[in-house]
Order: structure tokens, then C-alpha cells, then sequence
């Protein structure tokens, strides 16, 4: 039996909005105790997760009785911890044994946050999850009962750093998304775009690389990312001339930075910040070049594969004009520079977010364009939209706390530090090479967020002892379980934009890989070189911003056997490439290598390079690639 549609609808809004209208609440009264806080959201999640994601085969929801069940269950089983806080804190864990209740309820909490993690991103999570607890039993010689103790009546399990910065930040940044994306900046970025590089060779692309990195910036999921801006950006790529891979390779590629572009970021750059128990201000300062550098390199990809084939851009007189864009709407980006101006105050990142949430609609009435975007039904839409797009990382960092207590209870994280160091022989590059390897498996079948909470807990101490820099540590695993998501065979943005373009599978995740190698590189560059963090003396600094920029331009050129004179032979295009290898390793001597090797391929192009072709005439377009 199943609830009837209009209850489930009714059930559904009420939930989600709750759960929104709660965090807003402590974000401007101030966070409850850990239990209280990190209970109610996990129940929050869970209760919502089997309304809108029934186990049982039926519509979309609509919950079964035993859906009904099982969130009834899971809610008592999250809110036991809160309902007896003063028993859960005056006991002593590791020493008093667990009651029968707190077995039951525990027991209950685990099985309940395994099956909603399934529901919500798949097998792979509880799959992991299940196999360390496994192991904790077994092979970690610890026994039930401290197990459950470490998990559930403690905060370094479920209830440990992941659903913290779940509960306090992620669940603000999502739901300001949601906000602005019914405010129309998503209208503002895409005639923003167009009106900055529609008109230039192989416009579409650019515009959808622009479009995404303004996009991701408060979205936060390469998928979702896709999917919205994709929509508008493959099929104009496709009717200009580019070819449906790589066509969708482009949309997935740029939509995959938005996770590691400032001023949001994705979920992970919360979780690093309580890992290096800084600030998330510390930890987008350093995320802001390698983010930059990466879609400059995909942005000059595009523009030479364009120029290489021989596309245009859009006719002027059919866009947006700047100036029009910015007083239309323009404003709409007020919101963005609200919540970093309030972070460059000092203040954290919850209190910018609800800044930022609070400044959404007014920023609308300042223009007659905007002013009734906001009536109450889209402010209610907005508030269930910000607390369903949660389910997928609260239910993630759930499942994840029962990861990393079990690593931190057992001390794997100790032991496959050494198992790194054994297998690397002490070599950085080749523990680098294995960690990128775990990292892009582990993202392949998880999260981004919980791939990066594994990582940190069994890679990042390995990396750290061969003398790589904690933070270049952190975000050197954060980058590879981003950019699994365009990694073959299992490529989540791929497959999204290949809904678009209509492309295969096999061409547009090779294309993907191409377009964003530079990505692969980029981390590399910060370990070797940590002044591309922006950490160390200015001079050095400037000089490894400039480098770094000439290289990953040179790798675009190279891969796409173009460079700024014209087309790049072979040997050209080898010399562009041995450049930006050169250029990743900091020095004077590479630096030198690498400026030689960039002359020589410009003095030959200009010496030896006819003139620029023609364009190719629409009809003969069709073979970009």
C-alpha cells in the first residue's frame, strides 16, 4: 500500500521545509548541543530520504507503508542520543557498556543511515561502509560493543566532523543556491557569457565554460551542473559546428570545476576546513589559483580547438549586450559579493551564508525586472529544494562517520600510511601517482564528499610524512575525487551531458579526459610548487602564477595541435607539451627550459606557418573536434 499523492506531496513540503526553516533558525540563534544539532539533522534527512526515495517499486513519491516504517524508525533511533543527552555525556564511552537500548537504537541508526545512503547516491557508500565495519570486527580485533560506542555515543562516528560541517555549513550554502537560482542569475551568468565571448571563435564553448564556473560557484555538483546550464550550452555547440562528444566533453569538463572554484566550492572545502582547523576563507585563498589555472586551461582549449578547425562565433547583432546584461540584471550578483565580502570581515562561513540567504530577495527588488520573482510559493519551492538537494551529502557524511570512526578507532589510517610509504619507497612522484590512482577509484564510486573524507583519513598522512604540505596534502586528494567524475569508465558529468548531446559514451569520456588533462596536472604543480597556494614570499609567488599559466596554456595547445600563430605540428606540439611538463617543477633552470621550448615553438611557427586558414564554411563543420 502507498500513500496517497496529495498527503506524500503534502507530507514531503512540510518536511523538507522544516528542515530548511530549522537551520535557518540556529544559523541566526546559534547551534544547540552537538547531539541536538547533528541529531535533528541527520533525522531531518533520513525522515526525508524515504519519503522521496522509496525502496519499494512504485511512483516517484510515493512512500510505501514500510517506507512510512522505516523513517519512523530511523527518525526515533537519530533522536535517541539527544532525547537522553545527559546520560549520553555523563557516561564514560570505552569504560561503561552500552545498555540494551542504546544497542537497539544503535544497531538501528546504522542499518537505517546504510539503506538511505543506498537509496540516495547508489551502493557503493554502504558497500564501503559495511566492508570497515567488517573489518573493525575482525581483522581490527575490536568488539560490538565498543564498536557501537565509537559510532553512535560518540561524536568521532555518525555524529562526528562530517555531518558537523554538513549540519552547520553545506545545508546553508545549498539552500543559498537554491535562492539564487530562483532569483534568475542563472539567466544573468548565461547572458553574461554570451555577451563576453559569444561572438568569438568557438563562442558556444567558451560561453558554457564561463557559464559553468559562475554556476558552480553556488551549485557544488558537477552533475546538477550540467544538467542546468548543459541544457542551453550543447545543443548551441552542436548547431555552431562542434562535434556532440565534444560538444558534451566541454559542458562536463567545465561543470566538473565548479567544485573546486571559490568563493563556494563544494561540500569537501567545509570538511577540509575543520580537517586543517582553519577557516574556510584560509581554505579558498589557497584554492583560487589551481581553480583558475584549471579553466583557463579548458578556455584555451576551446578557443584552439576552435581556432584549429576554423569555427566562429555567434553573430553580434543576435546577443546580449554587456552593459544591458549588468543593468537588467546585474545586481543579482550582489548575493556573491555579499557572502565574500562578509567572510573577508572575519565572520564564518555559516553566518556568510545566512547573510547571503538574506540578501536574495531583497538584491531582487531593486529592479522591475526582478521585483515579483519572490512571491511565497517560490520562496516555499526554494526552501524544499535547499533540504532535498541535502539529502545526498547529509546521508554521505552520515555513512562516511561510520568510515572514519572505524579508521580512527582500529588505527588503519596508521597502517596504510605505512603500506603507501612501503609500496612508494619512499618516492613522492610515485606516492602521488598512487595516491591520484585511490583517489579517482574512490570518487568513481562515492560522493565527492565522503571520497575525500576516505582519502584524508588513509592518504593524506602518507603525503604529509613524505614532506608534502598539509594543505597542498588536502587538496591534492580533493582534485582527483572531483575529477573522477569525468574520468572513464565511470564518469557521472559525461554521462549527464551525453543526455544532451546524444553523443558515445567512449568519444565524449576520451574527449572529457583531453579537455581536462590539465586538471590531472594541476596538482602536481601545487605539491611541487606550494607558492601556487599563495603561501610563501610575493616575488616567488608572481613568478609561479605566470609559469604555471604560460604551462597549462602550453598543455592546451599542445594536446589540441594548436598555438596562437597557427596550427601545431608535430613537433610543435611535442615542444608545447615537453614545456608544460617542464613548467610544473618550480626553479629557474625548468623555468628557463620551459621559456626556451615556448620560443622555439613560436619562432617556428611564425618561420615556417602559412597563414591562418580560412574559416570553415557551417556546412563543412561537422567534423570538429
Amino acid at each position: 500500500m502507498y500513500l496517497s499523492a496529495s498527503l506524500t506531496r503534502w507530507s514531503i513540503t512540510f518536511v523538507a521545509v522544516a528542515m530548511s526553516v530549522f537551520h535557518l533558525y540556529v544559523a541566526f540563534f546559534g547551534p544547540p548541543d552537538a547531539y541536538v544539532m547533528r541529531g535533528l539533522h541527520v533525522a531531518f534527512a533520513l525522515v526525508l530520504s524515504f519519503l522521496v526515495l522509496p525502496g519499494l517499486k512504485g511512483t516517484a513519491d510515493r512512500p510505501s507503508l514500510f517506507d512510512i516504517a522505516l523513517l519512523i524508525a530511523a527518525a526515533a533511533c537519530a533522536l535517541y542520543p539527544m532525547a537522553n543527552l545527559n546520560y549520553i555525556v555523563n557516561r564514560m564511552y570505552y569504560v561503561d557498556d552500552p545498555v540494551l537500548l542504546d544497542y537497539i537504537f544503535g544497531i538501528g541508526l546504522i542499518a537505517l543511515i546504510m539503506e538511505a545512503t543506498r537509496r540516495a547516491t547508489g551502493s557503493a557508500l554502504p558497500i564501503t561502509a559495511a566492508c570497515f565495519l567488517l573489518y573493525g570486527l575482525t581483522i581490527g580485533n575490536q568488539s560490538f560493543g565498543i564498536m557501537l560506542d565509537q559510532l553512535y555515543l560518540t561524536t568521532e562516528g555518525i555524529f562526528g566532523i562530517p555531518l558537523y560541517v554538513s549540519a552547520t555549513y553545506v545545508m546553508l550554502f545549498i539552500l543559498f543556491g537554491s535562492f539564487v537560482e530562483r532569483s534568475g542569475a542563472g539567466q544573468l551568468f548565461m547572458d553574461f557569457a554570451l555577451a563576453l565571448a559569444g561572438h568569438t571563435s568557438g563562442g558556444p564553448a567558451k560561453v558554457a565554460v564561463i557559464t559553468s564556473s559562475l554556476f558552480g560557484t553556488v551549485s557544488g555538483s558537477a552533475v546538477a551542473n550540467v544538467m542546468t546550464t548543459g541544457t542551453f550550452t550543447i545543443p548551441l555547440m552542436k548547431r555552431t559546428g562542434y562535434r556532440p562528444a565534444f560538444s558534451g566533453a566541454v559542458e562536463a569538463v567545465a561543470s566538473t570545476g565548479g567544485q573546486l572554484m571559490p568563493p563556494i566550492m563544494g561540500a569537501a572545502a567545509f570538511v577540509m576546513a575543520e580537517f586543517l582547523g582553519t577557516s574556510y576563507l584560509a581554505v579558498a585563498a589557497f584554492a583560487i589559483m589551481p581553480a583558475v589555472l584549471y579553466y583557463v586551461a579548458v578556455f584555451a582549449a576551446v578557443h584552439f580547438e576552435a581556432k584549429r578547425v576554423g569555427l566562429v562565433g555567434l553573430p553580434k547583432p543576435d546577443l546580449p549586450r554587456l552593459g544591458e546584461v549588468l543593468r537588467e540584471r546585474g545586481h543579482l550578483f550582489l548575493p556573491l559579493f555579499i557572502i565574500v565580502g562578509v567572510l573577508l570581515a572575519g565572520y564564518s562561513a555559516a553566518f556568510a551564508a545566512l547573510c547571503g540567504i538574506g540578501s536574495v530577495i531583497p538584491t531582487t527588488w531593486l529592479r522591475a525586472s526582478t521585483r515579483k520573482t519572490f512571491t511565497p510559493m517560490v520562496v516555499i519551492e526554494a526552501l524544499e529544494a535547499g533540504a532535498r538537494n541535502t539529502l545526498v551529502v547529509a546521508l554521505a557524511c552520515a555513512c562516511a562517520g561510520i568510515v572514519i570512526g572505524t579508521i580512527t578507532l582500529t588505527g588503519l589510517g596508521l597502517d596504510f600510511t605505512g603500506v603507501v610509504l612501503a609500496l612508494s619507497q619512499n618516492s613522492l612522484i610515485l606516492a602521488l601517482v598512487l595516491t591520484m590512482v585511490a583517489g579517482i577509484i574512490l570518487g568513481m564510486g562515492l560522493p565527492t564528499t565522503p571520497a575525500y573524507i576516505v582519502q584524508v583519513a588513509l592518504l593524506v598522512p602518507a603525503l604529509v610524512k613524505l614532506g608534502v604540505q598539509v594543505e597542498a596534502a588536502h587538496l591534492f586528494v580533493l582534485y582527483f575525487a572531483v575529477l573522477s567524475a569525468i574520468t572513464p569508465p565511470v564518469a557521472m558529468a559525461v554521462y549527464a551531458a551525453n543526455g544532451i548531446s546524444r553523443a558515445g559514451l567512449v568519444e565524449s569520456s576520451w574527449a572529457a579526459v583531453k579537455l581536462g588533462l590539465t586538471g590531472y596536472i594541476i596538482p602536481f604543480m601545487f605539491v611541487f610548487g606550494p607558492s601556487l597556494l599563495l603561501m610563501g614570499d610575493l616575488d616567488r609567488i608572481l613568478l609561479t602564477i605566470v609559469t604555471s599559466t604560460v604551462g597549462v596554456i602550453c598543455l592546451a595547445g599542445g594536446l589540441h595541435r594548436y598555438f596562437f600563430f597557427g596550427t601545431a605540428r608535430w613537433w610543435e606540439s611535442l615542444m608545447l607539451i615537453a614545456a608544460a611538463f617542464v613548467l610544473i617543477k618550480p626553479g629557474w633552470t625548468t623555468d628557463m627550459i620551459g621559456a626556451g621550448l615556448v620560443g622555439l615553438t613560436i619562432a617556428s611557427q611564425i618561420l615556417l606557418r602559412p597563414s591562418e586558414p580560412e574559416p570553415v564554411p557551417a556546412q563543412k563543420r561537422g567534423d570538429a573536434s
